[in-house]
């Protein structure tokens, strides 16, 4: 049973080409629909990775779940101390409170559907996360909202391990 009980009465339709889209090639983020067009059900997102490349760095959120449906490719996925690959088709959700990352499989593309729930208005944090990228906010900027986000940084050797290995 669930304990939250989403609060909107329209269906909510995104069509690809009226998403937002947030950085480029190798990570792209289409923004899909926040907490607040869900009632507080959801937030949800279409990640792209190219060759590789990095999705999320370690971190944890306290007051949601996270989902991650790969579409096509295939994707590494942290959660604690596992690493977990996972293929077209393959589903991984990961509870409240658990460190988890992702990114591409070394040499691979991955193409991700993920939902947080329930949603945090996170559409904010990727454009903040553009910023940084773009050289026009600090990375240490993104400590200050962590707490906003839900979005907690940690470190986690396990994912080190697999990402920056002596065989990569």
């Amino acid at each position: 049973m669930s304990l939250i009980v989403p609060t909107f009465d329209e269906t909510v339709v995104v069509r690809e080409a009226e998403a937002e889209v947030v950085g480029r090639a190798p990570t792209t983020v289409r923004l899909l629909a926040d907490s607040g067009s869900t009632g507080g059900a959801l937030s949800t997102q279409r990640v792209t990775l190219t060759q590789g490349a990095d999705g999320a760095s370690p971190h944890r959120h306290d007051g949601s779940a996270e989902m991650f449906f790969v579409l096509d490719g295939a994707a590494e996925l942290l959660s604690a101390e596992q690493i977990v690959t996972a293929g077209p088709g393959d589903l991984v959700v990961v509870p409240p409170g658990r460190p988890h990352a992702f990114a591409a499989v070394p040499g691979c593309d991955a193409d991700l559907l993920i939902v947080i729930t329930p949603g945090v208005e996170r559409f904010e944090y990727f454009r903040h996360l553009r910023r940084v990228a773009l050289g026009e906010d600090t990375p240490e900027s993104l400590l200050g909202v962590q707490d906003l986000y839900d979005n907690h940084f940690l470190h986690s050797p396990a994912w080190d391990a697999q990402r920056r290995g002596p065989e990569r």
